[in-house]
């Protein structure tokens, strides 16, 4: 499987010549979420939906879906009839041949007098890949790669680590890394690196590699 990095929190997975993409929101290149056959979507936020990135890949593959909590369908799919699927913790389905079970409910907590929404996250293909969203919500099952949000308004290095040692990944990729500065970014590396127990690793926007 070949995972291909996009600004911010958003992923391109493809395999044997299909495209899934995962939350291409608006601190994500405009093509985040081109040439897609499905798009997961795991929150509303803006930095993990925007709709026009959604609208400009569905109009130009007809057979393009979406599967994302209600909070988003409820956005979208009047749009696309048919072609957006509204999914929740427990649930299981098949986007562009990818099996993909959702995992989680809540958002994480920015703070206590915030309301906190839903967020879900996808794990792909039995483990091989799973991006919590805007949550450190753990699987039932073990997980290869672990795409990682090392720094949001909600959480602090020591959490992240602590994430880390509790999923226990073979390796974790950096997302959610737009307002990291790259002054910070060692700080982060070492750390992480250092104490998470789990091969730590960060791909710049457009990079890629093979999991």
């Amino acid at each position: 499987m070949k995972l291909t990095k996009k600004s911010h929190a958003c992923v391109r997975l493809q395999k044997e010549g299909r495209t899934l993409v995962l939350d291409p929101g608006g601190f994500s290149e405009e093509d985040a979420a081109a040439g897609a056959d499905a798009i997961l979507v795991t929150h509303e936020h803006p930095d993990h939906f925007d709709e026009a990135h959604l609208r400009t890949a569905m109009e130009a593959n007809p057979a393009a879906e979406i599967w994302t909590l209600r909070s988003v369908a409820e956005q979208i799919s009047a749009a696309f009839p048919g072609r957006v699927h509204t999914v929740g913790h427990g649930d299981t389905f098949i986007a562009a041949g990818f099996d993909v079970q959702v995992h989680g409910e809540l958002h994480a907590v920015i703070h206590p007098d915030i309301p906190r929404i839903t967020n879900v996250g996808y794990l792909i293909d039995g483990g091989r890949v799973f991006h919590p969203g805007d949550a450190l919500t753990v699987p039932d099952q073990p997980v290869e790669t672990l795409m990682l949000p090392v720094m949001a308004p909600w959480n602090k290095i020591s959490e992240v680590i602590d994430y880390v040692r509790e999923v226990k990944p073979q390796r974790a990729y950096d997302i959610h890394d737009a307002l990291l500065t790259d002054l910070a970014r060692p700080i982060y590396d070492r750390q992480i690196g250092g104490l998470g127990g789990s091969e730590h690793l960060r791909l710049t926007p457009g990079a890629s590699a093979q999991v």
